[in-house]
């Protein structure tokens, strides 16, 4: 954490690690890919590796089924198998626990966005004055001036009574023995 407490944008590289760690967890389900030739249902009451070999197929692992993918649809419907059961590119992540990392990892980067934007928002409006700072800034000044006129103004009245009633201080009272 920074010494002032306050936290910096996110650093590029580590929106990349996660990036990278997204695409090494599906690089397995990408390398050990079958020709498409073999029907995903062969693989049915077999393991989950031997049916995810092939990328268009879907693991249920309620009934251990092996599906063929429903490419016309972004998620499995529930009709074919529940998200919590249903493995696609690799075993050991379900269809729910992506969906819920993948808006965490979309969440953090558009509050990442967010914040970096209202960061440099923040500066660009802290380096230049606005118009409402500019004006209270010049009536402060002009009171200044008007405060200081009004002391002037009092001193020579207060210098004029002084005078009248004999009580004025000459600044160097032996001054009038110089000049005789």
């Amino acid at each position: 954490m920074a010494p002032g407490g306050a936290r910096g944008p996110t650093p590029r590289w580590v929106l990349s690690l996660g990036g990278a760690a997204l695409f090494l967890l599906l690089i397995p389900a990408a390398a050990a890919q079958e020709p498409s030739a073999a029907a995903c249902s062969q693989n049915t009451n077999r393991t989950c590796e031997e049916c995810l070999k092939n990328v268009s197929c879907l693991w249920c692992n309620t009934n251990k089924a092996c599906l063929d993918y429903p490419v016309t649809k972004i998620l499995p419907p529930g009709s074919l198998c529940k998200l919590s059961s249903a493995r696609w590119g690799v075993c050991w992540v379900n269809f729910e626990a992506l969906i819920i990392a993948m808006s965490v990892l979309g969440g953090s980067i558009l509050l990442g966005i967010a914040v970096c934007c209202c960061c440099c928002c923040r500066r660009k409006r802290s380096q230049k004055p606005d118009k409402s700072d500019e004006k209270a800034m010049r009536e402060r000044e002009e009171r200044r001036i008007r405060q200081e006129e009004r002391r002037a103004e009092m001193k020579s009245r207060h210098d004029e009574i002084r005078k009248k009633y004999g009580l004025f201080k000459e600044e160097n009272p032996y001054a009038r023995f110089e000049n005789n």
